[in-house]
């Protein structure tokens, strides 16, 4: 097993978090499953897959707390995912896994799968579930899908910088993370030949990956994963109740 460093982001876009209130605790990172916060859950499966550094990239006391706890090394959050990983990845180095601090289920052998099937010479990778895979493993589950010639997938939210080049698609989702509520402004920066393939079912998992490379100047890879509940988060009270059902707790 090779030793990796991980970063868990677990800061927050400021306001309420509607899963964190449903649960009554002050972040999601604190929410308890079976006996243990989902924040301890993703650094256990972490260093059970072999990473030797683990980041937590944060912005809560009371998670900062826990981390330190952990014997985790607390980074301070930015105002969004993008700019949290830049700063922290600055810190941290490179090869770097990225993942979030809801992945409540996460397990050492997705990421060890993950990890052993990103192509050498890879800049970027991110791992995605297929539809059917994640359905099986999770009947009734709402995720959202992007639709492609290949198939339907789910992202996994698993990321591999590999190298300091990752950089530059950190700042292509930074452009994108800041016109989220903009959409023909994300369109522009996608280009149009992408999303005219998109529209019109063209587009497979590898050629989205190329095109997005060429797009950040990169060489950024897809990686689909066979297991279904590597795209199950908690981003909503639903998800909160999904995971537990999962783990026999309802």
């Amino acid at each position: 097993m090779t030793a990796f460093t991980a970063l868990i982001l677990a800061g927050s876009r400021g306001g309420a978090d509607a899963v964190a209130d449903y649960a009554g605790v002050p972040h999601k990172a604190l929410i308890e499953l079976e006996g243990r916060p989902l924040l301890a859950r993703v650094a256990r499966a972490l260093s059970a897959a072999g990473a030797a550094r683990i980041g937590v990239s944060c912005n809560a006391p009371a998670v900062a707390e826990l981390a330190r706890a952990l014997g985790l090394e607390v980074l301070p959050s930015a105002a969004g995912p993008s700019q949290s990983v830049l700063e922290a990845a600055e810190g941290l180095g490179f090869p770097l896994l990225v993942t979030t601090a809801d992945h409540a289920l996460l397990r050492p052998e997705w990421i060890a799968r993950f990890l052993a099937d990103v192509p050498p010479g890879t800049d970027v990778a991110a791992m995605v579930a297929p539809r059917a895979a994640v359905e099986a493993a999770a009947p009734g589950t709402k995720r959202t899908y992007l639709k492609l010639a290949d198939g339907d997938w789910s992202g996994c939210n698993l990321f591999w910088l590999g190298n300091d080049q990752a950089l530059n698609a950190v700042a292509f989702w930074r452009r994108l993370e800041a016109e989220r509520k903009r959409p023909w402004k994300m369109a522009q920066i996608l280009g149009l030949g992408m999303l005219l393939r998109y529209a019109a079912g063209a587009l497979s998992l590898a050629d989205a990956a190329r095109r997005l490379g060429e797009r950040a100047g990169i060489e950024a890879r897809i990686v689909p994963t066979p297991y279904g509940l590597a795209a199950v988060d908690v981003d909503k009270p639903a998800d909160l109740d999904l995971v537990r059902t999962l783990t026999g707790e309802r």
